[in-house]
């Protein structure tokens, strides 16, 4: 690592992710979850969540070497059953209300060679077995932030001309120049960037539009809306009305479309990494909310698996505007990481919604918010559609359009 006050920078890094990130409280118990070659990094954000007062710091390795051969090799009857501790630590995450920092790295295509029905196996049963926390998430319960580590492969990945230790050097730069760590104050620059964006969701709110008309070269959507529903920024609060920032870097306003009133076709924008695979040149063609038909110009296997996870998998849980000048997208670079490429383009997601979208959605119950058109289920994928093309029209109660976004940008 030869990059310039690389040490000061990730230590100033680990602050943000525990301060901005998660918002650690005195007695918050930390879940971190992060590759075993990011040990750097997770001792600074063990020892910065201590220092502002965390009760406990509870690491969780992950290593896809070792998940690459326990999907390759293990029993069948082992991938489609989770262990019962798995789900009681889960359920005692959410009893003590615990924070979740999630850390990736990894190869973008890890698993590529791994039998996409056993991932999907595996992924199913964990979706079931994790229910409880993936609604606890979803709901806001608790705070949770999902954030990136430079990894070699990934790095290799992103800069292909580059040597090893250079195309690192230059992914570790991208991660803090979209974080804001080169800023004099990074936490004073978030607080800033949360209140533009936090601009941008009530402008939205206050219409409530109806419907989204999107329009782009390989593009013509339709996206229904729930009422009631709500857009969100980047900053979210918790169950005890502690502030949190899911996503480092982010540059989306977001909500949940009405998964029964989805109607027309749309193209990807950007390739997808998806259980350890790579996914690109989609197509999806919409009719009453579920996908009637689909094509991927690389990984159509791995996607049609996606798709059949269960029966929300066909059908959209979010919406989200970001545009195209944002800083990702004029960075140039694919990052074959959705943290990353979803936040330098307009996206949508397969899967379940999130009940903080709708108001009042995070007291109902399963089959309430089915109810008001948010999609259940166990899966939630985000896919690219944006690009300096796109169109965007906000459609009212009485059939007028109103721009909302034009060539790419805010209207």
């Amino acid at each position: 690592m030869v990059l310039k006050n690389f040490n000061e920078n990730l230590e100033k890094y680990a602050e943000l992710i525990v301060a901005i990130g998660v918002n650690v409280q005195k007695s918050h118990t930390v879940i971190l979850q992060i590759d075993v070659q990011q040990i750097e990094l997770a001792r600074l954000i063990t020892k910065k969540a201590y220092e502002l007062g965390a009760a406990e710091v509870i690491v969780k390795w992950n290593d896809s070497f070792i998940q690459k051969e326990f999907l390759l090799h293990a029993e069948q009857e082992r991938l489609e059953n989770i262990p019962q501790y798995r789900i009681d630590e889960s359920d005692d995450w959410i009893e003590k209300g615990a924070s979740r920092i999630s850390v990736v790295s990894s190869d973008p295509g890890a698993l590529a060679g791994v039998d996409s029905t056993r991932i999907a196996a595996y992924q199913k049963a964990a979706g079931k077995a994790l229910a409880n926390l993936r609604k606890a998430t979803q709901a806001n319960k608790v705070s949770w932030t999902v954030v990136a580590a430079a990894g070699q492969e990934w790095a290799n990945k992103v800069f292909p001309d580059l040597a090893p230790e250079a195309a690192l050097d230059a992914l570790w730069e991208q991660i803090f120049k979209t974080t804001r760590i080169y800023t004099e104050d990074p936490v004073a620059a978030w607080k800033e960037h949360t209140d533009t964006l936090q601009g941008k969701a009530e402008e939205l709110n206050k219409e409530q539009f109806v419907a989204l008309h999107y329009t782009a070269p390989g593009t013509d959507l339709m996206v229904g809306l729930p009422k009631n529903h709500v857009w969100e920024g980047v900053g979210s609060l918790n169950a005890r009305g502690e502030k949190f920032n899911a996503n480092m870097p982010t540059e989306e306003v977001f909500s949940a479309p009405d998964a029964n009133r989805v109607d027309g076709y749309v193209s990807s924008s950007k390739p997808l990494s998806y259980a350890g695979s790579i996914i690109s040149g989609m197509k999806f063609t919409f009719k009453d909310g579920k996908v009637v038909d689909f094509s991927a110009e690389e990984g159509q296997e791995v996607l049609a698996t996606l798709l059949d996870t269960d029966e929300g998998a066909r059908r959209l849980g979010e919406v989200a505007l970001v545009p195209d000048p944002s800083p990702i997208s004029q960075s140039g670079i694919t990052f074959f990481n959705t943290l990353f490429d979803e936040n330098a383009s307009n996206h949508l997601a397969f899967g379940s919604a999130y009940a903080f979208n709708l108001q009042g959605g995070t007291e109902m119950t399963e089959e309430e918010l089915a109810a008001a058109g948010l999609n259940r289920s166990h899966t939630h994928v985000d896919f690219m559609i944006g690009s300096a093309e796109m169109d965007i029209d906000g459609i009212r109660a009485d059939g007028t359009k109103v721009p909302v976004f034009r060539n790419g940008d805010w209207a």
